[in-house]
């Protein structure tokens, strides 16, 4: 596919001859895209986008890769040209669910509007709460943001949202996994009822489907792709591993990044803690490698990516936080470091490569624990997934590819001494028995065995009710005079004064 052919965001062809001039964008908009190289619209695009300049709903569901952020971007850059910004009062929101994928929205208006006066603001994690505030003061067209950057500013009193006339919710669905659904329907109640909503999402689970019922109004739902199709450009393999020996997983890694021409390629672990671990053995073993995920700052996350994107860094380990949307053209390679957990998101993962009619590839590391994942994204997909052999780690070290057990080789043969050295302790201390006629032969505890000298015996103490009671004057004397009270002392004189009373107090006659 040529560049001229191309759509943004490196989306597939359009089957149609619709080209741009047929949406009914401005002459501004439309001067902007052809300078981008794009000529003709993805199915997305072109169904999007005359409905959203029409003041329509919209509710797309596409994959990554399709196009979806200039389905949105576009009309609303035509759609804020009439129009001026107030001071805290956005004209248009869009919520996305990562400070990257916010960025690159960022980027996208800078490109196509850049014919058009338009203002905007990047609320996201990471960055001064004083720059972004400044920005608001001066009133922005397009205000981008994470929901809870968002709801950060609102409660400081430094946003107001009853100016907002289209609201975009993109990656609805990676909004329900993150947890931002409360975020989403709080922002909702604080935008006017009157608004145009676009709601974009991969899938429809019953709470984005929920979602979309409470507050788009008759929207016009596009279906632009196939759910969970990969595209035919990419070369998919899975690595089979004996077991979940994290050594083993990332010799296997290593081999396989090195048994292939890799120009670059992109690492994704399931969990943030793998990204740090996998990025530091990468980087001991020679490997240009650097990691990205979510606890990172964003200046460190902003400036791997821009490193990425120029080919100074050439590996990039990174959590799902880049799986969805991240355009970064020209990725050569992917690697799973294990299967996601969700069958949804290794379509997403492998999208990164094999872009705009690119040839790519995609490799999969997979332990027995791991064959439940792989089985659910090969239903997913409909195919089976071949396997591949990778050189550098010995054939033995791999152990059996159809090992469901959950164990390796290895594992396996430990459990099986440890439990031979159990058995042989027990039996070491197992107690003679002299009725039974096999006790001679039963081995005896080495404290047990006969000895020459005699054992000493054992102090026996007595009772206490049996020890011989001290002598205690009060108990020899009987019951009664014990219970008896004891007799009330003998007053005399003024109390406290004893026999030393002075003269002047003593009675007459004394």
């Amino acid at each position: 596919m040529t560049s001229e052919n191309a759509a943004p965001e490196g989306a597939e062809t359009a089957q149609s001859q619709i080209t741009f001039d047929d949406l009914g964008l401005s002459e501004a908009t439309l001067r902007a895209v052809k300078e981008g190289g794009y000529n003709t619209p993805t199915p997305i695009q072109a169904q999007a986008i005359p409905e959203v300049l029409k003041g329509r709903d919209i509710l797309g569901i596409a994959q990554t890769g399709t196009g979806k952020t200039a389905a949105f971007v576009l009309p609303m850059i035509d759609i804020l040209a009439a129009g001026r910004a107030r001071a805290r009062m956005p004209r248009t929101l869009i919520l996305e669910p990562t400070r990257e994928l916010a960025a690159q929205v960022a980027e996208n208006f800078d490109k196509y509007g850049k014919y058009q006066k338009l203002t905007k603001a990047l609320l996201i994690g990471g960055v001064s709460f004083g720059d972004q505030d400044a920005l608001l003061a001066r009133g922005v067209d397009v205000l981008i943001a994470t929901p809870g950057r968002l709801l950060d500013h609102f409660e400081r009193g430094k946003l107001l949202l009853n100016g907002v006339q289209v609201m975009v919710v993109d990656e609805a669905d990676r909004m329900l996994d993150m947890g931002f659904i409360p975020d989403i329907e709080r922002i909702f109640k604080l935008t006017p009822f009157t608004r145009q909503t676009l709601f974009f999402s991969a899938t429809m689970p019953p709470e984005i489907t929920r979602l979309t019922e409470a507050f788009l109004s008759s929207p016009k739902r596009i279906e632009a792709t196939r759910p969970a199709t990969t595209a035919t450009t990419i070369e998919q393999r899975v690595i089979m591993l004996p077991g979940g020996d994290p050594r083993t997983r990332r010799a296997a890694l290593r081999a396989a990044m090195t048994s292939v021409n890799v120009r670059n390629g992109i690492i994704f672990c399931n969990r943030k803690t793998d990204v740090d671990v996998v990025a530091l053995s990468l980087k001991r073993h020679g490997f240009n490698a650097a990691p990205i995920h979510g606890d990172l700052d964003q200046s460190v996350r902003t400036k791997t990516l821009d490193r990425f994107r120029s080919g100074d860094l050439q590996f990039l380990i990174a959590s799902d936080v880049a799986a969805r949307g991240l355009d970064v053209p020209d990725v050569s390679h992917v690697f799973n470091y294990e299967p996601p957990r969700h069958a949804e998101d290794y379509v997403h993962r492998i999208g990164r490569t094999g872009r705009a009619g690119k040839q790519g590839a995609s490799f999969t590391l997979v332990a027995p624990q791991d064959r439940k994942s792989l089985d659910a994204i090969e239903k997913l997909t409909g195919k089976p997934i071949e396997k591949a052999t990778i050189e550098g780690v010995p054939e033995a070290a791999l152990g059996d590819p159809n090992d469901r057990g959950g164990r390796g080789r290895r594992a396996e043969e430990l459990k099986k001494e440890h439990s031979k050295r159990l058995s042989e302790k027990k039996q070491r201390y197992v107690k003679r028995d002299p009725e039974r006629p096999e006790a001679s032969t039963q081995p005896v505890a080495p404290q047990e065995e006969a000895s020459t000298e005699p054992r000493p015996e054992k102090r026996v103490e007595q009772p206490r009710r049996d020890r011989p009671r001290a002598e205690q004057p009060h108990r020899d004397r009987p019951r009664e005079e014990r219970q008896a009270p004891a007799p009330a002392p003998e007053k005399s004189g003024v109390q406290g004064f004893g026999d030393d009373m002075p003269a002047f107090l003593r009675p007459k006659g004394k």
